[in-house]
């Protein structure tokens, strides 16, 4: 933009009239004030990025120089890598020696007796069974009766599965599935549908989330585990919900006191009419909140959302380009947080 018109829309501004504006004391006043409020611009940007590259950190702190990585055992299946145990988890798991083989050489394997999806399954149950009698780790207060399979990869076949509180103890890698729900208005603007938790969930209650989004739980696919998140958390009608798009993962693993957490999202967007409205499903959710993406990109980093669901959001803003390299320093730390693997 021109010098001049900068100033004639800066003098529609603050109510002066153009021509009084070519006074120079006017002018360089002008200058001053305009340079105040970019610069302003550029602090609250700058902050911006700085929260959303510490939340990054934070969800890959497995990665970073002093994690305890180099202190973990890893934890083998049949010869395959599938996981990382803290040394106090291995020294707790020397009392079954009938599952679980004597650490060697960094690492803890699983009996080689157990030969079958089945034996490990159960056998490994039965030991998280006695250990959650025993009330010393506190993640298995929140048993759930729900199992994930044990893979070194995802397109492995499962050589076990594995009740989900307990994932972390032997740092299995978890998987979920996450749906962006947006509307485009006439203007091309973005809008975004975000669920609030409900508050009676047992992790990050309150929290804001994803329009949907849950765990892979054993046997389930991707695309009906999208289907049935949509329709259990948001009432999303299947007509609509299978119009959900699979665009990317999201990736990251941190530590926490109790275990580890390596885990992958499968991220799918879904564009909805806009006059749709979701509701209120299976009571995971207690709100739905319909926002600009303005609103949504400052939420992000005010400590509001569930740290994974806001990881899922940040890939939606630098995917439809609400976000990009020439205006965001972090640009590259950006993507590389949000893909990080072992």
């Amino acid at each position: 933009m021109r010098s001049g018109k900068i100033v004639n829309v800066y003098s529609r501004f603050i109510g002066v009239k153009y021509h009084k504006l070519h006074r120079p004391y006017l002018l360089s006043s002008i200058v001053r004030r305009l340079r105040v409020v970019s610069l302003q611009a550029v602090e609250m940007a700058t902050v911006w990025s700085e929260k959303m590259l510490q939340l990054l950190r934070k969800m890959n702190n497995f990665h970073s120089p002093g994690s305890c990585r180099a202190r973990c055992l890893r934890f083998m299946v049949a010869d395959q890598q599938v996981g990382w145990i803290l040394p106090q988890m291995a020294a707790i798991l020397r009392n079954f020696p009938d599952v679980f083989d004597p650490p060697s050489d960094g690492a803890l394997s699983l009996s080689s007796r157990l030969d079958t999806h089945s034996k490990r399954s159960e056998e490994v149950d039965r030991v998280l069974q006695s250990l959650r009698r025993g009330h010393a780790l506190t993640c298995l207060k929140g048993w759930r009766d729900e199992r994930y399979d044990v893979m070194a990869r995802y397109c492995d076949a499962p050589l076990m599965s594995m009740e989900r509180s307990a994932t972390s103890l032997f740092g299995v890698r978890r998987y979920g599935v996450h749906i962006n729900g947006f509307c485009r208005s006439a203007d091309g603007g973005l809008r975004m549908w975000l669920a609030r938790r409900s508050a009676t969930k047992q992790t990050y209650a309150g929290r804001l989330d994803n329009l949907a989004a849950g765990g892979l739980a054993a046997g389930m696919g991707i695309g009906d585990t999208a289907l049935k998140e949509c329709e259990e958390e948001a009432c999303i009608p299947a007509a609509i919900a299978v119009k959900a798009r699979s665009v990317t993962t999201v990736s990251y693993t941190y530590e926490e006191e109790e275990g580890i957490f390596p885990e992958s999202q499968f991220v799918f967007d879904l564009e909805l009419p806009a006059d749709f409205q979701p509701r209120v499903g299976d009571g995971e959710v207690q709100e739905f909140y319909f926002l600009p993406m303005d609103k949504v990109k400052e939420l992000l980093v005010g400590g509001d959302f569930k740290p994974n669901c806001a990881m899922v959001v940040l890939d939606f803003l630098i995917r439809h380009s609400c976000i990009e390299p020439d205006t965001e320093p972090y640009y590259q730390e950006f993507v590389t947080g949000l893909h990080q693997t072992l």
